[in-house]
């Protein structure tokens, strides 16, 4: 005779889950970056999106390339009239018809370039000895080039690399942290709950933003690690004010008591026994503060104290977007944001939807 066992907590949570479509397709999309970030960490894609594959700005397919200006640039020499009053006229007229062929050359940003006949001469001379191999740009890539020619769609999932990483590990940081810390106060309470609870007051006395832009200028070294202790250091004290009420609600419960009766040491009974029943707490802290620290990673890059030279990031390409947008060159601005604004909304409902399937209250 089967005996049927009821489900435990997890299973009830999974079965809320899936009945929740929109958080199925949210888990699906955070799945998807998942993957890419794992595609990208091994090599497999975006490896080469330092290469300059298109020229400079170059602009996305559904716009096409754009057309180098006429002769009514002021490269042309017939477009710069002389100066009457100018007692070099006649030499600038003689220098004009010497290299009137070379001024009519232009660049990639429709500027003529004086030396470009002689470097297409050093070019065919050095394809000619095998000692270099002619570059190829393309005047349009899937969705644009920046500056220096670097496909805007294998950057974008480079930075999701960077941005994905620092939120996850500062997240799980950040989590841990303020566990062990919540753990000690909740369970022991007296000095030691007075203790952090007076650790708590200081950092949330401060506002966040100012709290993270403080502790980065004063270490004064950029770098994904470096980012990733900050956020952490900073951001602990939402899963300590949690985990701290759970284990003081759980250290009078009776499961604790018999943990106590058989002689179960306090490690054990604070990781072991209590743990497990708050664990939920903890995850979708972990989820929520993802959200806040990829958000967080984006404002310290933006003003110049995130990722270091060389490094890529979303905050890093809204950095170099914004004297983009004078030159009307909008595609990068438009894919990090883009990718961010899909993650973190994907995420945001991921966490309310996981949320409401561990709430023990719902039946």
């Amino acid at each position: 005779m089967n005996q049927s066992t009821s489900p435990g907590l997890w299973a009830l949570a999974w079965r809320r889950l899936r009945a929740d479509h929109t958080a199925m397709i949210a888990l699906a999309v955070v799945l998807a970056f998942l993957l890419t970030l794992l595609l990208s960490v091994s090599g497999l894609i975006a490896a080469d999106w330092e290469n300059e594959t298109g020229v400079s700005y170059a602009p996305p397919h559904f716009i096409g390339a754009s057309q180098p200006e006429s002769a009514t640039t002021p490269a042309s020499s017939a477009a710069v009239p002389d100066n009457p009053f100018d007692p070099l006229k006649d030499v600038l007229r003689e220098l004009r018809q010497k290299n009137g062929t070379q001024t009519n050359v232009l660049n990639d940003y429709g500027i003529a370039d004086p030396l470009a006949a002689e470097m297409a001469e050093i070019q065919a001379e050095m394809a000619k000895s095998g000692k270099a191999h002619a570059i190829q740009r393309a005047a349009t890539l899937p969705f644009g080039a920046d500056k220096w020619g670097h496909d805007i769609v294998k950057k974008t999932i480079k930075g999701a690399e960077t941005s994905i990483v620092v939120g996850l590990v500062a997240a799980l940081l950040a989590t841990l942290l303020g566990t062990l810390f919540g753990a000690a106060a909740g369970y022991f309470g007296g000095w030691a709950d007075d203790f952090f609870n007076w650790f708590y007051s200081i950092f949330t006395s401060i506002p966040y933003l100012l709290l993270v832009l403080a502790v980065a200028a004063v270490l004064q070294q950029k770098g994904v690690g470096t980012i990733i202790l900050i956020l952490a250091f900073t951001g602990w004290t939402g899963p300590f004010r949690l985990m701290r009420a759970e284990y003081m609600k759980h250290k009078n419960r009776e499961y604790v008591w018999a943990a106590d009766a058989i002689g179960a040491s306090h490690w054990r009974k604070m990781f072991i026994h209590i743990f497990p029943n708050v664990s939920h707490v903890a995850l979708v802290q972990v989820s929520i503060l993802v959200v806040g620290f990829i958000k967080s990673e984006v404002i310290l890059s933006f003003l110049g104290f995130g990722v270091p030279v060389g490094t890529v990031s979303w905050g890093s390409m809204l950095n170099e977007a914004q004297n983009e947008l004078i030159l009307g060159k909008w595609w990068q601005l438009v894919a990090a944001t883009s990718a961010m604004a899909v993650l973190v909304t994907a995420f945001s409902l991921f966490t309310d939807a996981l949320r409401d399937a561990l709430d023990p209250k719902l039946k």
